[in-house]
């Protein structure tokens, strides 16, 4: 075989070889999307319930349900206050929920909408959620406006739950593992 043959063969078989690894990989990427519509049980600030299944708000993260913020020096029941605004919200309308990605619990990771009403977007855009990699502008007016949680002084949720862990007897190298979690994108 002459060394021009030799060098087509082997594009054809790389360029094969790169369209099989090209389609295993949109096979593996391409997951059903849920739809679930109707009534929700607002779990807390991101979470909600349906028929047992637990689904969370994509591209958010709200204080936890027993977290505290302050505003002019008093404490205020913030996580409470995130999940009756989520609730308010998720009863201006019937409620539609979409997602394709779970998060590292297993929950599928969702975007909700009521009528016209991102209901993700207007959890971060009243200052009940802060932009968890999908909404920065609704941070950056919450932020200007000083709405809800931008009123006073907060812990991020994120670091909320992790000193509870901790102060809970957590593992030492939980920090270790965050670490890997967020690195991998399997972070909240």
């Amino acid at each position: 075989m002459t060394r021009s043959g030799r060098l087509f063969r082997d594009g054809v078989t790389t360029f094969a070889l790169l369209a099989l690894l090209g389609l295993l990989a949109l096979k593996m990427n391409n997951r059903p999307e849920l739809i679930q519509t109707g009534s929700f049980y607002v779990v807390d600030g991101d979470t909600l319930a349906r028929d047992g299944d637990r689904f969370r708000l994509l591209g958010i993260d709200a204080p936890e349900y027993r977290q505290q913020c302050q505003r002019a020096d008093v404490n205020w029941a913030c996580g409470e206050e995130a999940r009756k605004a989520l609730d308010k919200l998720m009863k201006t309308g019937a409620a539609e929920c979409r997602g394709s990605e779970h998060d590292r619990y297993g929950r599928p990771l969702v975007t909700c909408k009521a009528g016209d009403v991102d209901i993700n977007g207007a959890m971060v855009r009243s200052g009940m959620a802060v932009s968890y990699g999908g909404y920065a502008a609704e941070e950056a007016e919450a932020r200007q406006a000083k709405a809800g949680l931008w009123a006073g002084d907060f812990e991020r949720p994120r670091d909320y739950r992790r000193e509870e862990r901790m102060a809970g007897g957590g593992d030492p190298l939980a920090g270790l593992g965050d670490y890997f979690r967020r690195f991998i994108g399997w972070d909240r």
